[in-house]
């Protein structure tokens, strides 16, 4: 008995020092993050340099805890003990992040770093002078790098197999291709039956000059309106919209174009869904994966979810468009139903990813992906991006960009060596569609029960009318229950069947897409 309780403190003390070096670990990465938001939306143009040298040092530091022999060790330790649920969730989690790291020499993960800062001014200086040629040799330079990354983590496997799993480690990537595969079929057809429609939607209901303080202020009530806490979070802009941070400081950028309300509206809510997830986490899981999200596909569901299932409906605009009215008054005769077909319209002829409906942004995402998995497996040469890129725009689009800044130099990604990262984008869309179905199929059911039961209590309604009321406590309830709650406790697969009872489907997204834009477009077909 007494050896056994010797065993357990032991492996009790063994655990404790482990979490407390993951959670060094996971502080020096926060710190970086900060930094690095800071680079995007405050630092003075001319702190590159510093900020450079200072990023690389925190990720050295952190790549030698992470690599070091004590957290090997510990690791062998850990794992031929009897670890709780929990427990053996952040080692599987530590596990795979040291068997990658220790692969890739310190010296190349130092080169990584200190490249991809000095890109991002780089690529933000040639997208303004509209010339691909000043990126080319940071993006041949970055190509090169996660080249040799993805060779020292596997050198037998597909290098941009390698680099996809870096954003989606339990989705492989023949699943991704699957799925943007699927999505390419049938939504083309959907997208032609569209544009051949007679149907009259209103377009212009946001048409107008928008100044960009008022812009600003909307944006707050955006925010106060879904229930963003103000007491962990904040908003700027920057020209890339993003969220980051942690369960304690959730941030959100949004960017203002003052012919662009409508824009500045839906990013707002596409990174609120974002930083929500972020706010979801568990506080005391901080430091450790159970405190962090669960990967980029799961990431991308949360703001996807709330940027079209909600953002885009009819009961978001029947609740939302009065409060747009107090601060443009010049909305006063737009109606509920013009703002919904607004901000459904499907633009056959957008060349801008983040500017896409619902139906084109996926094939946005196909001819990134096509264009990326080339250049990483040396299919493509850096010098021929643009024309590939515009090549695919016109096949698969019919439109062709006239500039490198409204084609290949729109994105910020591959400045940051992002490579395997946009397909997350269209798995996210699925995720999010499948999430929420599986939420209005429970609170639904939930409603009617209360419905059926003989209370004086008044029953609660569907997901509809709560949204028309903005309320969405019920909505986030669900999504903190299932979703935000488990943090990296369960794999990705493991995650969605246990919130929707099924594997990762498309089946909800095109059954949602298809019914929403055949009903718009009078579409006979749909």
């Amino acid at each position: 008995m007494a050896t056994d309780q010797a065993r357990s403190e032991a492996a009790d003390d063994s655990y404790a020092a482990f979490e407390e070096r993951v959670r060094r670990i996971a502080n020096v990465s926060n710190a970086s993050g900060i930094l690095q938001w800071d680079q995007e939306v405050v630092m003075p143009d001319e702190g590159t340099p510093a900020r450079a040298q200072q990023l690389s040092a925190l990720s050295a530091i952190s790549h030698e805890l992470l690599t070091a022999d004590e957290t090997g060790a510990l690791l062998e330790e850990l794992e031929d003990g009897d670890l709780e649920e929990e427990q053996a969730a952040v080692v599987r989690e530590v596990r795979r992040k040291y068997d990658r790291e220790t692969s890739v020499p310190q010296e190349l993960v130092e080169e990584i770093s200190e490249t991809t800062t000095n890109a991002h001014p780089a690529w933000k200086q040639a997208k303004e002078n509209d010339d691909f040629e000043e990126f080319a040799p940071v993006l041949e330079k970055l190509v090169e790098l996660k080249r040799e990354y993805a060779e020292h983590i596997d050198p037998d496997a597909d290098p941009y197999e390698v680099l996809f799993s870096d954003y989606e480690p339990y989705i492989d990537l023949e699943t991704a291709e699957r799925v943007l595969e699927r999505l390419r079929e049938e939504l083309v057809p959907l997208i032609d039956a569209v544009e051949d429609s007679d149907a009259d939607l209103e377009t212009e209901a946001f048409a107008g000059e928008f100044d960009d303080d008022d812009q600003e202020a909307l944006a707050r009530d955006v925010l106060d309106s879904l229930g963003y806490d103000w007491d962990r979070g904040r908003l700027d802009t920057a020209p890339h919209p993003f969220s980051s941070g942690t369960q304690f400081d959730a941030r959100v950028t949004t960017r203002f174009e003052e012919d662009d309300l409508l824009g500045s509206i839906t990013s707002t809510i596409h990174e609120f869904g974002h930083a929500n997830y972020t706010l979801g986490l568990p506080d005391e899981g901080y430091g450790t994966p159970l405190g962090e999200a669960r990967d980029l596909s799961v990431h991308e569901s949360q703001s996807r979810l709330w940027e079209n299932h909600v953002g885009r409906s009819r009961p978001f605009w029947e609740q939302f468009l009065p409060i747009a009215r107090e601060r443009f008054p010049e909305l006063e005769d737009v109606t509920p139903e013009a703002a919904y077909e607004s901000a459904n319209q499907v633009h056959d002829d957008n060349l801008i990813r983040v500017e896409a409906d619902e139906l084109t942004y996926h094939l946005h995402i196909v001819i990134r992906f096509e264009i990326e998995r080339d250049l990483i497996r040396g299919d493509l040469a850096v010098e021929d991006v643009p024309e590939v890129w515009n090549d695919k725009y016109e096949e698969y689009l019919g439109v062709r960009p006239e500039t490198d800044a409204e084609g290949c130099l729109q994105d910020i990604h591959w400045s940051h060596g992002s490579f395997g990262y946009f397909p997350t984008y269209s798995l996210g869309s699925v995720l999010a569609a499948q999430l929420y179905a599986a939420a209005e199929d429970e609170l639904g059911s939930e409603a009617r029960s209360a419905s059926e039961k003989p209370s004086g209590d008044e029953p609660r309604g569907d997901l509809d009318d709560d949204i028309r009321e903005g309320d969405f406590e019920a909505l986030n309830g669900w999504l903190r229950e299932n979703v935000h709650r488990h943090g990296k406790r369960y794999t990705t697969p493991e995650l969605i069947e246990r919130a929707t009872g099924q594997e990762l489907t498309a089946d909800p997204f095109l059954e949602y897409v298809t019914s929403k834009y055949g009903e718009l477009y009078a579409l006979e077909d749909y």
